[in-house]
């Protein structure tokens, strides 16, 4: 009804409400997404899979990245070595 009234020239009143009448449902939406995704996030804890939208963003790059343990492995050549070559101690 105020969009009508918009159109067919209504009071200004009512012109004036379409703008507080918006914001209010994109309140009401915005709450609504909110509670509806913590909800989500509180059933996929503990699952091996998580939903894109819900798994954290970063960037590419970041997200290829090794993680802390594959970066921290040595190849079986290189146990070898460290093996066979131990670090010298000096006195």
């Amino acid at each position: 009804e105020l969009h009508v009234a918009k159109v067919t020239d209504g009071a200004a009143s009512k012109i004036a409400k379409i703008k507080s009448v918006r914001k209010s449902i994109a309140r009401v939406l915005t709450v609504h997404n909110q509670q509806q995704k913590a909800g989500i996030r509180k059933a996929c804890e503990g699952a091996k899979y998580v939903p894109k939208d819900l798994r954290s963003k970063k960037t590419r790059a970041m997200r290829r990245a090794l993680t802390k343990a594959e970066r921290g492995q040595k190849t079986a050549k290189a146990k070898r070595a460290a093996a066979a070559f131990p670090k010298v101690k000096y006195a």
